[in-house]
Parts: C-alpha cells; structure tokens; sequence
C-alpha cells in the first residue's frame, strides 16, 4: 500500500508581511502647498497693496477686442488666499484618506497662486497679458527644442550635458549660412547639421570609448563657446555685413485663429520656426510613447540588456537617437538669430541649455511636461521685464530664482515622483 504525500504548496508571505506601498501616505504635496500658502497670505494680506490691477487683455491690432479687467488688489488677493488655503486643506484630506492628489488640482492652485501675485505687484498698474505671454513663448522656444532634445537622448541613456553647446553651435552656423545664401531656410537646415556634428561628438566619446558622458558634455560645451567665440571675433564681426546679417523669418498669420482673443496673437502670430516646434513637440511625444521607435528607444533607456537580448542594436539605438536630438537643439539655436536676434553674438546662449536640461528634470522625462516646464522658465524670465518695465517692487532676482526654486521642489518629489530612465549615463558593455 502505497501513501501518496500531499502536493507541497509554495509558501507566500502573508499580506500584513509585505510592505504596503499603496497605502503609504505621502504628505509631500500638502506640505508644499501649505508652505505657498502661508507665503500667500503673507504677501497678499498681511503685506497687501492698496489700488487697482488692471489687466489688459487685447492689443490695438486684434479683430475682437476685451475690455480690460480692473482688480481690487488687497480683496483679490484675500479672495486668492482662502482659495489656496482649502485647496490645501482638500489635499490634505485626499492624502489622509489615502489618496492621491491629482495633478489638476496642484494645476489650479498654482494658477491661483498666479493671479493673486500679479495683482499685488500690479497695484495701481497695468500688465498686457498677450505682451507678456507672448513674450514668454518666444523665450522659452529655444528652451523647448533644447529640452526635447535632452528628452529623447535620455530616454536613449545618454545624458545631454551638451545642449548649450548646440544651440550656440546652431546659432553660429545659421547666422552665417543664412547670411552668406540670404535664404534663412537654407540657415535652419545648416542649424541642425551643426547640432549634429556636436551630438555625434558626444556620441562617439560617450558610447564607443565609454567615456564619462558628463565630462564629454561639459567638454564640448567649453569647446563649442570657444570655437564660436574665436569665429565671431576674428572671422564674424570683421566681415558683419557679409557674415552676420541673415534675413529672419517673417511671421505668418494663421487665418481665424490668429484672431482669438489673448490665444491668436500669442500662438498663432509666429514665425516658422515656432510652427515647427509646435509639430516637434507632437511628433515627439507620438514617437516616444506610441510608435515601435519609442519603443526600442525607451527599452535601450531602461533595459540595455534585455533589448540587445530581442536583437536591438544598443550602440547604434543610442548614436543616432542621440544624433536625432542634436539635430532638434540645433533648431532652437537658429531661433536666436534667424527668429528672435537677428544677428549672432558671443556666447548669446546665456546657459539656454543648462536651463533646457533643468526643464528635463522638472518635466520627468516627458516631451509635453518638459515644454511645459520650459514654457515656465520663459514667463518667469519675461514676467521680470515686464514687471520691471511697470515699477513693480519684486526683485528682479527672486523672479529669475523662482523656475529654479520651483524645479527643486519637483525633483525632491513634492509634486510626484521624479525618476529618470534607469540606464541613463551609464555606458553599456556587451558581454
């Protein structure tokens, strides 16, 4: 008589015995918006201007025209506070019942936040809206073609520290091309060879010979202002009628749309390098998350390993992904001389690229978040002319302060977790 045992079960850990992570409470976001809170109150209250803001909504040109919106300043920005005071409170609700909160809501908090600054420092002045906001755009252009070029050579698992480098290389190179040829097409294409050539560069260093990525970045960047810098002095501004008076694009108007109030003239009333960006940022986005390209991008950023496992080509996957984005940056430096500027200047750049990569951080390595944190940067900056232009008493410096402040608060994981691609800046041996 034969006994049969009982099949053994595997054992698993019990439920109470593994860490629940779901349920974890993370108090982050209610602490950043109670501190913005307080700082509110502080600046809109307790230390509120007397008078009215007024906000001018439309420009002497536009078909439909806004009256403009007249501001009590100390009772909107008492309005504003309580605003933000039970936005906060909801979030801490959310997050006491174990939820999270939603992005929409930290949205809606910070355009508050928004409206009630600019009416206290617009007491008893007038702000243009579609001036400033276009303002804005037009200086954060560069910003976003430089951070979707970080955005898709991180994905790929190469850290782009020599964004600046590119877009001064384009700029240089699309001044010079655009003014030798007068044709400023022929100078955007120039622009984005010049970004290539420096990408390739960075690629060569980083992906053949394993060299550390950020030294190569860092490298080329002094390389490039260098070079450029020499060209200008001893080629460029001898020869400034010749080289360095290139023919900017003209702006297009958009039928109708350029029409709506405050949105046409700020999106609609540009020039062909901002309609191109426009076309990139979707491209890009649909490329990255929805294409088999993106795909095999996003796997050589995550997984090198695995994907040289499926047959996928890590070394090259990365050079000409990397190369690709190069070619990106360089359109966003032909923008300062072909779109904006008109004419090269040394070391015009002023660190774009520094700021493009920290506009990468902040937008978590996605192509619509990190245009919209660029698109921060730009109205921070501009909203500093403006302000400044008005006799407002805000700080020029706190204003240029406030992206950066802000992009620390993201990284440290106030509005949501910020992980970059598990294998960027770490070369990939095959063994």
């Amino acid at each position: 008589m034969s006994t049969v045992a009982p099949a053994v079960q595997p054992v698993s850990p019990a439920a109470d015995d593994r860490p629940d992570f779901e349920n974890v409470k993370s108090w982050k976001a209610p602490i950043a918006l109670g501190i913005f809170t307080v700082f509110g109150f502080l600046l809109f209250v307790a230390f509120g201007r007397e008078g009215v803001s007024t906000m001018r909504l439309s420009t002497t040109s536009d078909l439909i025209q806004l009256p403009d919106l007249e501001l009590p300043t100390l009772l909107t920005g008492i309005v504003i506070s309580v605003l933000l005071l039970l936005i906060t409170g909801v979030s801490a609700a959310l997050v006491q019942s174990r939820r999270k909160v939603p992005i929409w809501l930290i949205a809606v908090f910070a355009v508050l936040f928004l409206i009630g600054f600019l009416a206290w420092a617009a007491a008893g002045e007038t702000i243009p809206v579609p001036g400033l906001l276009f303002g804005s755009l037009s200086l954060a252009v560069p910003l976003i073609f430089g951070a979707l070029g970080g955005v898709i050579s991180e994905r790929v698992g190469v850290v782009n520290i020599a964004i600046e480098g590119q877009l001064l290389a384009g700029a240089f190179t699309s001044a010079m091309v655009a003014s030798l040829t007068n044709q400023p097409i022929l100078g955007l294409i120039a622009a984005m060879f010049a970004g290539v050539l420096v990408s390739m560069v960075l690629a060569s260093f980083s992906i053949k010979y394993f060299v550390d990525q950020v030294i190569v970045g860092v490298v080329l960047n002094v390389l490039v202002i260098g070079v450029t810098g020499f060209l200008y002095s001893q080629v460029m501004a001898p020869n400034a009628a010749l080289l360095n008076q290139p023919p900017r694009f003209e702006r297009i108007n958009i039928p109708l749309l350029s029409e709506i109030p405050i949105i046409g003239p700020v999106f609609f009333r540009q020039t062909l390098i901002v309609y191109i960006m426009y076309v990139a940022v979707a491209v890009v986005y649909y490329g990255l998350f929805h294409t088999k390209w993106g795909l095999r991008l996003r796997s050589v950023g995550e997984h090198p390993q695995a994907a040289d496992t499926v047959g996928i080509n890590v070394g090259r996957t990365r050079f000409w992904n990397v190369s690709l984005a190069g070619a990106i940056v360089g359109l966003g430096g032909a923008y300062f001389t072909l779109g904006s500027v008109g004419a090269f200047g040394k070391e015009m750049t002023a660190g774009a690229g520094f700021i493009a990569l920290a506009a990468v951080i902040f937008g978590r390595w996605d192509p619509i978040r990190a245009t919209l944190a660029a698109l921060l940067f730009g109205f921070a900056t501009n909203l500093q002319n403006v302000l400044s232009i008005i006799g407002s008493p805000v700080p020029s410096e706190f204003m240029l302060m406030l992206p950066y402040l802000v992009t620390i608060f993201a990284v440290a994981g106030f509005v949501g977790t910020s992980r970059g691609p598990a294998a960027s800046g770490k070369p990939y041996i095959k063994s």
